[in-house]
Protein backbone atom coordinates (compact mmCIF):
# COMPACT_ATOMS: atom_id res chain seq x y z
CA UNK A 1 0.00 0.00 0.00
CA UNK A 2 1.53 3.46 -0.86
CA UNK A 3 2.65 5.27 2.33
CA UNK A 4 1.40 8.71 3.35
CA UNK A 5 1.80 11.78 5.63
CA UNK A 6 -0.46 12.81 7.69
CA UNK A 7 -0.37 16.86 8.04
CA UNK A 8 -2.79 19.92 9.33
CA UNK A 9 -3.29 23.59 8.67
CA UNK A 10 -5.19 26.12 10.53
CA UNK A 11 -8.34 27.32 9.03
CA UNK A 12 -8.97 31.12 9.09
CA UNK A 13 -11.84 30.39 12.15
CA UNK A 14 -9.56 28.44 13.81
CA UNK A 15 -10.04 24.45 12.97
CA UNK A 16 -7.84 22.02 12.81
CA UNK A 17 -7.89 20.83 8.97
CA UNK A 18 -6.47 17.62 8.03
CA UNK A 19 -4.91 15.63 4.86
CA UNK A 20 -2.93 13.62 3.78
CA UNK A 21 0.53 13.10 0.86
CA UNK A 22 1.27 10.83 -0.76
CA UNK A 23 4.92 12.08 -1.86
CA UNK A 24 5.47 12.07 -5.85
CA UNK A 25 7.95 13.66 -8.85
CA UNK A 26 7.75 17.25 -7.37
CA UNK A 27 8.38 18.29 -11.33
CA UNK A 28 4.97 17.27 -11.80
CA UNK A 29 1.94 18.46 -11.47
CA UNK A 30 0.27 17.57 -8.18
CA UNK A 31 -2.99 15.64 -7.82
CA UNK A 32 -5.73 17.16 -5.36
CA UNK A 33 -8.32 14.80 -4.39
CA UNK A 34 -12.09 16.28 -2.99
CA UNK A 35 -14.31 13.88 -1.29
CA UNK A 36 -17.79 13.73 -1.26
CA UNK A 37 -20.71 15.10 0.82
CA UNK A 38 -19.91 13.26 4.12
CA UNK A 39 -16.58 11.52 3.36
CA UNK A 40 -13.02 11.88 3.86
CA UNK A 41 -9.72 11.91 2.64
CA UNK A 42 -9.70 7.17 3.30
CA UNK A 43 -11.88 7.19 -0.12
CA UNK A 44 -8.80 8.03 -2.04
CA UNK A 45 -6.05 5.76 -0.57
CA UNK A 46 -6.25 2.85 -2.99
CA UNK A 47 -6.70 4.86 -5.85
CA UNK A 48 -3.62 6.48 -4.73
CA UNK A 49 -1.82 2.75 -4.28
CA UNK A 50 -2.37 2.16 -7.84
CA UNK A 51 -1.55 6.04 -8.93
CA UNK A 52 2.11 5.69 -7.32
CA UNK A 53 2.58 2.47 -8.76
CA UNK A 54 1.43 2.47 -12.65
CA UNK A 55 1.69 6.52 -13.53
CA UNK A 56 4.77 6.60 -15.79
CA UNK A 57 5.76 9.55 -12.95
CA UNK A 58 3.56 9.77 -10.29
CA UNK A 59 2.39 13.06 -9.56
CA UNK A 60 2.75 14.01 -5.20
CA UNK A 61 -1.00 13.14 -4.45
CA UNK A 62 -3.04 15.42 -1.79
CA UNK A 63 -6.17 13.69 0.20
CA UNK A 64 -7.99 16.72 1.50
CA UNK A 65 -10.40 16.03 4.83
CA UNK A 66 -12.80 19.44 4.71
CA UNK A 67 -13.89 20.57 7.94
CA UNK A 68 -16.42 18.35 10.17
CA UNK A 69 -15.13 15.03 8.18
CA UNK A 70 -12.34 12.33 9.20
CA UNK A 71 -9.30 14.18 10.90
CA UNK A 72 -10.30 17.85 10.73
CA UNK A 73 -11.91 19.32 13.42
CA UNK A 74 -15.78 20.02 13.82
CA UNK A 75 -17.03 23.48 13.55
CA UNK A 76 -18.95 25.34 16.17
CA UNK A 77 -20.85 26.65 13.56
CA UNK A 78 -22.90 24.47 11.22
CA UNK A 79 -23.80 27.14 8.75
CA UNK A 80 -20.03 26.98 7.47
CA UNK A 81 -20.27 23.78 6.32
CA UNK A 82 -21.01 25.29 2.82
CA UNK A 83 -18.71 24.96 -0.54
CA UNK A 84 -17.83 28.57 -0.56
CA UNK A 85 -16.13 27.90 2.83
CA UNK A 86 -14.92 25.20 1.51
CA UNK A 87 -13.47 26.38 -0.99
CA UNK A 88 -11.83 29.23 0.83
CA UNK A 89 -10.14 26.25 3.10
CA UNK A 90 -8.89 24.65 -0.09
CA UNK A 91 -7.33 27.88 -1.39
CA UNK A 92 -5.69 28.06 1.63
CA UNK A 93 -4.08 24.10 1.81
CA UNK A 94 -2.76 25.48 -1.85
CA UNK A 95 -0.92 28.50 -0.62
CA UNK A 96 0.49 27.04 2.34
CA UNK A 97 1.87 23.59 0.44
CA UNK A 98 2.56 26.47 -2.38
CA UNK A 99 0.77 25.18 -4.93
CA UNK A 100 0.14 27.08 -7.78
CA UNK A 101 -1.41 24.62 -10.05
CA UNK A 102 -3.08 21.65 -9.63
CA UNK A 103 -5.01 18.65 -11.41
CA UNK A 104 -8.26 18.13 -9.31
CA UNK A 105 -10.33 14.94 -8.76
CA UNK A 106 -13.61 16.05 -7.48
CA UNK A 107 -15.89 13.37 -5.74
CA UNK A 108 -19.85 14.51 -5.99
CA UNK A 109 -19.50 17.50 -3.47
CA UNK A 110 -15.76 17.96 -4.34
CA UNK A 111 -16.81 18.68 -8.25
CA UNK A 112 -18.84 21.53 -7.09
CA UNK A 113 -16.16 23.38 -4.90
CA UNK A 114 -14.33 23.04 -7.73
CA UNK A 115 -16.94 25.41 -10.01
CA UNK A 116 -16.79 27.33 -7.26
CA UNK A 117 -12.81 27.42 -7.47
CA UNK A 118 -13.09 28.13 -11.31
CA UNK A 119 -15.17 31.46 -10.44
CA UNK A 120 -12.82 33.01 -7.82
CA UNK A 121 -9.12 31.12 -8.87
CA UNK A 122 -8.71 29.29 -12.25
CA UNK A 123 -5.67 29.77 -12.97
CA UNK A 124 -4.96 27.36 -10.06
CA UNK A 125 -6.96 24.35 -12.21
CA UNK A 126 -4.63 22.70 -14.51
CA UNK A 127 -6.96 19.76 -15.23
CA UNK A 128 -10.03 18.27 -13.58
CA UNK A 129 -11.62 14.53 -13.16
CA UNK A 130 -15.39 14.78 -12.27
CA UNK A 131 -16.78 12.09 -10.76
CA UNK A 132 -20.41 11.51 -10.99
CA UNK A 133 -20.53 15.16 -10.40
CA UNK A 134 -21.92 18.16 -12.96
CA UNK A 135 -23.06 21.27 -13.31
CA UNK A 136 -26.86 19.96 -12.93
CA UNK A 137 -28.17 17.89 -10.11
CA UNK A 138 -30.47 15.24 -10.43
CA UNK A 139 -33.69 15.66 -7.71
CA UNK A 140 -33.88 11.98 -7.60
CA UNK A 141 -30.43 11.52 -7.01
CA UNK A 142 -30.38 14.40 -4.41
CA UNK A 143 -33.22 12.44 -2.77
CA UNK A 144 -31.75 9.54 -2.61
CA UNK A 145 -28.65 11.00 -0.41
CA UNK A 146 -31.14 11.93 1.54
CA UNK A 147 -33.39 8.90 2.09
CA UNK A 148 -29.34 7.10 3.19
CA UNK A 149 -28.49 10.25 5.17
CA UNK A 150 -31.57 10.31 6.91
CA UNK A 151 -31.61 6.53 8.37
CA UNK A 152 -27.49 6.20 9.16
CA UNK A 153 -27.80 4.48 12.68
CA UNK A 154 -25.00 3.50 14.61
CA UNK A 155 -23.89 -0.10 14.00
CA UNK A 156 -22.58 -2.43 16.23
CA UNK A 157 -19.77 -3.88 14.46
CA UNK A 158 -17.73 -3.64 11.22
CA UNK A 159 -19.35 -7.25 9.49
CA UNK A 160 -23.16 -5.35 10.41
CA UNK A 161 -21.61 -1.89 8.70
CA UNK A 162 -20.45 -4.06 5.55
CA UNK A 163 -24.38 -5.35 5.60
CA UNK A 164 -25.80 -1.98 5.86
CA UNK A 165 -24.03 -0.53 3.08
CA UNK A 166 -24.87 -3.46 0.89
CA UNK A 167 -28.57 -3.38 1.93
CA UNK A 168 -28.43 0.49 1.00
CA UNK A 169 -26.45 0.45 -2.21
CA UNK A 170 -25.99 -3.05 -3.18
CA UNK A 171 -28.24 -2.93 -6.37
CA UNK A 172 -26.57 0.30 -7.78
CA UNK A 173 -23.06 -1.38 -7.35
CA UNK A 174 -23.12 -4.87 -8.72
CA UNK A 175 -19.52 -4.30 -9.49
CA UNK A 176 -18.14 -4.42 -5.87
CA UNK A 177 -16.67 -7.53 -4.70
CA UNK A 178 -16.44 -8.52 -0.81
CA UNK A 179 -13.11 -6.71 -0.47
CA UNK A 180 -14.57 -3.70 -2.26
CA UNK A 181 -17.32 -3.56 0.50
CA UNK A 182 -15.09 -3.65 3.24
CA UNK A 183 -12.95 -1.25 1.86
CA UNK A 184 -15.78 1.20 1.33
CA UNK A 185 -16.95 0.64 5.29
CA UNK A 186 -13.73 1.35 6.85
CA UNK A 187 -12.91 4.40 4.09
CA UNK A 188 -17.14 5.80 5.43
CA UNK A 189 -17.33 4.61 8.87
CA UNK A 190 -14.65 5.05 12.00
CA UNK A 191 -15.14 3.20 15.76
CA UNK A 192 -15.72 5.56 18.05
CA UNK A 193 -16.88 4.81 21.08
CA UNK A 194 -17.47 0.53 20.51
CA UNK A 195 -20.00 1.56 18.06
CA UNK A 196 -19.14 2.22 14.16
CA UNK A 197 -20.34 5.64 12.77
CA UNK A 198 -20.24 7.95 10.00
CA UNK A 199 -16.72 9.64 10.44
CA UNK A 200 -18.13 13.23 9.72
CA UNK A 201 -20.02 15.37 12.10
CA UNK A 202 -23.63 14.16 11.96
CA UNK A 203 -25.03 17.90 11.60
CA UNK A 204 -23.75 18.16 8.07
CA UNK A 205 -26.13 14.88 6.97
CA UNK A 206 -28.68 16.08 9.23
CA UNK A 207 -29.11 19.49 7.21
CA UNK A 208 -28.64 18.19 3.80
CA UNK A 209 -31.74 15.35 5.07
CA UNK A 210 -33.93 18.27 5.35
CA UNK A 211 -33.17 20.38 2.15
CA UNK A 212 -36.08 21.28 0.93
CA UNK A 213 -36.34 19.08 -2.73
CA UNK A 214 -39.69 20.37 -4.15
CA UNK A 215 -37.96 22.04 -6.83
CA UNK A 216 -34.41 21.48 -8.74
CA UNK A 217 -31.34 22.97 -7.85
CA UNK A 218 -29.88 25.82 -9.43
CA UNK A 219 -27.38 24.93 -12.25
CA UNK A 220 -24.25 26.14 -12.22
CA UNK A 221 -23.43 25.88 -16.17
CA UNK A 222 -22.19 29.41 -15.93
CA UNK A 223 -19.39 28.34 -13.38
CA UNK A 224 -18.57 25.13 -15.98
CA UNK A 225 -18.47 28.00 -18.39
CA UNK A 226 -15.65 29.31 -16.57
CA UNK A 227 -13.53 26.38 -16.85
CA UNK A 228 -10.22 26.92 -19.03
CA UNK A 229 -9.83 24.94 -22.18
CA UNK A 230 -8.17 22.20 -19.92
CA UNK A 231 -7.52 18.77 -20.03
CA UNK A 232 -11.26 17.02 -18.43
CA UNK A 233 -12.51 13.94 -17.69
CA UNK A 234 -15.79 12.98 -16.37
CA UNK A 235 -16.90 10.04 -14.99
CA UNK A 236 -20.62 8.80 -14.88
CA UNK A 237 -21.71 5.92 -12.39
CA UNK A 238 -23.62 3.38 -14.89
CA UNK A 239 -26.47 3.54 -12.17
CA UNK A 240 -26.51 6.70 -11.09
CA UNK A 241 -29.55 9.09 -10.58
CA UNK A 242 -27.79 12.26 -9.59
CA UNK A 243 -25.83 12.72 -12.36
CA UNK A 244 -28.14 12.15 -16.06
CA UNK A 245 -26.01 11.36 -19.60
CA UNK A 246 -28.42 14.33 -20.85
CA UNK A 247 -26.07 16.53 -18.70
CA UNK A 248 -22.63 14.85 -19.64
CA UNK A 249 -23.50 15.31 -22.82
CA UNK A 250 -24.05 19.29 -22.76
CA UNK A 251 -20.92 19.09 -20.98
CA UNK A 252 -19.37 17.48 -23.82
CA UNK A 253 -20.81 19.56 -26.54
CA UNK A 254 -19.53 23.07 -24.28
CA UNK A 255 -15.77 21.52 -23.76
CA UNK A 256 -15.45 18.92 -27.24
CA UNK A 257 -12.35 17.57 -25.49
CA UNK A 258 -13.72 16.43 -22.03
CA UNK A 259 -13.37 12.67 -22.18
CA UNK A 260 -16.32 10.78 -20.89
CA UNK A 261 -15.83 7.36 -19.45
CA UNK A 262 -18.82 5.35 -17.62
CA UNK A 263 -18.44 3.39 -14.03
CA UNK A 264 -19.78 0.15 -15.72
CA UNK A 265 -21.97 -1.33 -12.43
CA UNK A 266 -21.82 1.48 -10.13
CA UNK A 267 -23.78 3.68 -8.85
CA UNK A 268 -23.31 7.22 -7.37
CA UNK A 269 -20.68 7.68 -6.62
CA UNK A 270 -18.00 5.46 -7.97
CA UNK A 271 -15.31 3.87 -6.51
CA UNK A 272 -12.35 5.44 -9.00
CA UNK A 273 -9.47 2.29 -7.74
CA UNK A 274 -12.37 -0.59 -9.22
CA UNK A 275 -11.32 -1.65 -12.88
CA UNK A 276 -12.06 -1.08 -15.52
CA UNK A 277 -12.19 2.80 -14.33
CA UNK A 278 -8.51 2.57 -12.82
CA UNK A 279 -6.97 2.21 -16.06
CA UNK A 280 -8.89 5.24 -17.56
CA UNK A 281 -8.11 7.61 -15.10
CA UNK A 282 -4.45 6.55 -15.17
CA UNK A 283 -4.41 6.93 -19.28
CA UNK A 284 -5.77 10.27 -19.13
CA UNK A 285 -3.16 10.95 -16.14
CA UNK A 286 -0.54 9.94 -18.12
CA UNK A 287 -2.28 11.97 -21.36
CA UNK A 288 -1.89 14.85 -18.98
CA UNK A 289 1.34 14.43 -17.70
CA UNK A 290 2.64 13.89 -21.35
CA UNK A 291 4.29 10.32 -20.41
Amino acid sequence: MADFEQHFIQSADGLSLGYRVYAGDPAQMPLICLPGLTRNARDFHQLATLLTAQIVVAPTIVSVDYRGRGTSDRAADPATYNIGTECQDLLLLLDHLKIDKACFIGTSRGGLILHILTSVAPERIGCVIFNDVGPVLEIQGLRDIQSYLTGAPALAGWPEAVRHLKSIHGQGFPALQEDDWQDLAQSIYVDRDDRITADCDPAIGRAFATLPLEEPLPDLWAQFDQFADIPMMVVRGENSTLLSEATVGEMQARRPRLRAVVALGQGHAPLLHVEPLARDIISFLNSVTGD
